[in-house]
């Protein structure tokens, strides 16, 4: 494929003078009408060494308006950080809506590089790392961003000599590694890797613009151009019609639900003796400690998610599962509704924000799966939206299982009736009045709803790798000891049943 590529291609200083003229005010009139539309945009240089990634993304930026994009610089250290996934960084650098991100190297650095840093499994890593990448691709592309991806191209003898002559420059010596300047002895090596690459990533929804980047002017030209050509082809498919928010629909497997379900099979009558619920608690409390600090010796991040029915005691639950953790290893985070700046991007951006990093616990008050409960229920976001949520927090949950996290999600489940009574229980005391708004009230009589998309949230994503532990919660006392248990048992099967014998080291 890239040996077939025309790299003799050249652009006139009048031809260039006049494309650039045009493409520079159409590129600044595009950028404004990307921030008015709220779009984000993600432009990714990658080629070869040598192929002129910083002078070609000098060149895109000098017409846009510097307030409106950031530039990325994809280093060593930020595709070897131990202590988050792959795509970890890569989320957090998404730009919000209306902004745009360019980056010099990008998510791809990693799969190009494993040939190098494991010979004998190179292929099946390179495989691993493509998934992740299509993965996130699809998943931001879906959320509304528009994603360019670039590769610049020369033959090996044009990087050949770019090297060379780059080794007679003393500053360039400083930023690039001795191996970089050596890239042209590698080129045939790396070549089918790259075809392999591009191949594999090569998405309708995600295409490739391989750019022949012998000639400076034409290739700058062809950045330009694509750029524009992408950016105005994205704006003229926006219809505001397009997304019917507001409205809720039934899914396939919805009309398929009868009785008996999942939840009506819960056996609420559990319950635990106090005498025996003090007892237990004090022992499971003192080991959930002790394989927190387990985790944080062997770097394992554990990620617990608590989900369930409005006065169900998610927070008690929370209060006695880190009651005596160490709360320098350990984060609980309460999720609302998003703010203005997190609806500026992908819904999950923000629970990537969020995850621990590698030997930390982080314990989420509601979750990610907000979005096909409340925000399917309440309209808040399409049909379309929240069917496609299902796969894509199967594909996030895994990336953190395959980094090595343990993944805990609970469902709290009461009945109607005990719903009731706590409701009217926080109204009578002061002290817990400010537990109970109109919406918990306003969401109670969308029960039969809310049943129908926890069952379907349930089937859909309880997976090996990230089960749901449904807790019979009509017992506080019950539902605490189980989820603390829970916990417990996750962390021991992930680090081994010695894991709490070793001697408990200081942070």
């Amino acid at each position: 494929m890239l040996d077939k590529m025309d790299l003799s291609r050249k652009l006139t200083k009048e031809e260039f003078s006049d494309m650039k003229d045009d493409l520079t005010k159409r590129l600044g009139e595009l950028q404004r009408r990307q921030r008015d539309a709220d779009i984000p945009v993600m432009v990714v240089f990658e080629g070869w060494e040598g192929s002129g990634k910083g002078a070609l993304m000098n060149e895109l930026i000098l017409p846009l308006d510097p307030r409106g994009f950031s530039v990325y610089n994809v280093t060593d250290t930020i595709v070897s950080d131990k202590f988050y996934p792959p795509m970890y960084h890569f989320w957090k650098m998404q730009p919000q809506g209306g902004r745009m991100a360019i980056y010099n190297r990008s998510w791809y650095r990693e799969a190009m590089d494993s040939w190098r840093l494991n010979e004998k499994d190179g292929a099946a890593l390179m495989a691993e790392k493509m998934e992740e990448i299509r993965s996130f691709e699809r998943q931001i592309v879906n959320g509304g961003t528009l994603l360019i991806k670039l590769f610049l191209h020369i033959d090996r003898s044009e990087q050949k000599k770019r090297l060379k002559r780059l080794k007679k420059n003393d500053l360039a010596q400083e930023v690039r590694d001795k191996e970089g300047l050596n890239a042209y002895k590698d080129y045939d090596d790396i070549m089918p890797v790259m075809e392999t690459i591009i191949r594999e990533s090569d998405r309708a929804y995600a295409p490739w613009t391989i750019v022949e980047a012998h000639d400076r002017r034409f290739a700058t030209a062809k950045v330009l151009s694509t750029v524009a050509r992408a950016l105005e082809e994205h704006l003229d498919r926006m219809s505001p019609a397009s997304v019917h928010v507001g409205q809720t629909e039934t899914s396939d497997l919805e009309e398929k639900i009868d009785t008996p379900t999942v939840l009506s099979k819960v056996d609420l009558s559990l319950d635990i003796p106090k005498k025996e619920y003090s007892k237990k608690l004090s022992s499971l409390q003192e080991r959930v400690r002790e394989m927190e600090y387990a985790l944080y010796r062997e770097r394992r991040p554990m990620i617990v998610a608590f989900e369930g029915w409005d006065a169900a005691g998610k927070g008690g639950c929370i209060k006695r599962l880190t009651q005596k953790m160490d709360p320098r290893g350990y984060q609980v985070i309460p999720v609302g509704a998003p703010n203005d700046l997190e609806k500026k991007h992908h819904y999950l951006w923000r629970f990537w924000e969020a995850f621990p990093k590698a030997g930390h616990v982080a314990i989420f008050d509601r979750t990610w799966y907000g979005r096909v409960l409340v925000e399917r229920i309440e309209g808040l976001c399409s049909p379309i939206d929240w069917k496609r949520a299902y796969s894509e927090i199967n594909e996030m949950e895994k990336q953190w299982h395959d980094f090595g996290a343990v993944i805990v999600k609970f469902w709290l489940q009461i009945d109607k009736e005990e719903q009731l009574n706590r409701f009217q229980a926080r109204e009578e005391d002061e002290d817990k009045q400010w537990k109970i708004t109109e919406e918990d009230w306003r969401n109670r009589e969308k029960w039969d709803q809310y049943e129908k998309a926890v069952e379907e949230m349930l089937w859909r994503t309880s997976t090996t790798y990230a089960p749901w532990t449904i807790v019979e919660a009509n017992s506080k006392l019950h539902a605490r000891i189980k989820v603390l248990q829970t916990v417990l048992d996750a962390g021991l099967e992930a680090l081994g049943p010695k894991a709490l014998s070793k001697k408990t080291e200081s942070r």
